[in-house]
């Protein structure tokens, strides 16, 4: 039996998607499992056990480079090897766990017999399922797509996260805690400041004083994450007394999940980092403004929620003239939360 895997991006869907694939693999244990995936999140699936095949999809610079004109024949021809790729198998069922234009057309041209989506039509994404299934979206994001395995008559109990880390992630990882003199057996706090939407950033100088007191107060040393884009860290840290680590730009998804399997705990926005620092079980504090923690905050026990409560919230919008949902988040009790949890972790 060969499966189909359609879910694209961002990095806190695929990990969300991660325990559906668990599932399939029990259900299925001896199926081919495909996944298609586009590169930016392609790492998190890399090396799974329960995974056959990726199909990487360079939707994004496909798209840069027709916009441009640019290397238009190699990427014609690179967009045509990919396709021939997918298309290479006959499967037997396709799961739309992504729900939108993209990913209906991946599952078009993957020719497969039996379709399986959500019945929501967003972006017409269900004009090509063979079969709708009903999407609950007061459930988190987790249990949403298992409903896509459970409608195949397969019991996934309880959520499995995986994610593959060698001796080269724990090479990198290490040699870049070494640098500031931190072993990794020392426990230390992991910051993730950053996030896609700007109304789900905290404020800088609240963020920095929370570091320093973690710093000075708990004797613990705080280590920054982030994108390649620095400057949103580089503005915290010279707000801060104290020295700090960042890690920002260097390291991949999978060395994330190292750095934040070693870290006593995880300070975050709501972002694919706190999904991936969840995933492997690390207590996560994360500060919601914006969007809905019921649906896609960090999931499993031992990680704490902190927002405002505001009536306005969650409102899902990307700008906002106030930010009152995340500026009214105190200094005073993210670090309360923080010296509870790093007190349970060190002990």
């Amino acid at each position: 039996m060969n499966i189909l895997i359609v879910k694209l991006s961002a990095i806190g869907d695929v990990v969300h998607t991660l325990p559906s694939l668990a599932a399939l693999r029990k259900g299925y244990p001896h199926a081919h499992i495909t996944w298609v995936i586009e590169e930016d999140s392609a790492d998190i699936i890399a090396g799974h056990p329960a995974l056959d095949r990726a199909i990487v999809s360079r939707r994004k610079g496909w798209l840069r480079n027709l916009r441009h004109l640019r290397h238009v024949r190699e990427t014609i021809s690179d967009i045509r090897a990919c396709i021939a790729t997918l298309r290479d198998r006959r499967y037997d069922l396709v799961i739309d766990f992504h729900g939108l234009l993209k990913s209906a057309v991946v599952v078009l041209l993957s020719g497969g017999k039996r379709k399986i989506g959500y019945d929501s039509m967003q972006e017409l994404s269900g004009l090509f399922l063979t079969e709708k299934v009903h999407e609950d979206m007061d459930k988190h994001a987790v249990d949403r797509y298992l409903d896509l395995v459970r409608h195949l008559g397969v019991n996934p109990g309880a959520p499995e996260f995986y994610i593959h880390r060698d001796n080269g992630n724990r090479t990198r990882v290490e040699a870049l805690l070494a640098e500031q003199g931190i072993s990794p057996h020392d426990p230390f706090v992991s910051i993730n400041p950053v996030a896609l939407w700007d109304t789900k950033m905290w404020d800088d100088g609240k963020c920095a004083q929370l570091c320093d007191r973690i710093v000075e107060e708990l004797k613990l040393p705080v280590v920054f994450t982030g994108g390649r884009d620095r400057k949103p860290i580089e503005r915290i840290r010279s707000r801060m007394r104290f020295p700090s680590l960042d890690l920002s730009g260097k390291t991949t998804l999978r060395d994330l999940a190292y750095l934040y399997a070693l870290s006593a705990l995880v300070v975050t926005t709501d972002s694919g980092p706190m999904h991936v620092a969840a995933a492997v079980g690390t207590p996560t504090v994360a500060l919601f403004g914006p969007t809905d923690p019921a649906r896609t905050g960090p999931y499993g026990p031992g990680h704490t929620v902190i927002r405002a409560g505001l009536s306005c919230s969650p409102c899902f919008l990307k700008r906002c003239e106030t930010m009152r949902c995340m500026e009214e988040i105190s200094v005073k009790e993210v670090f309360q939360e923080v010296v509870k949890k790093t007190g349970a972790a060190i002990q």
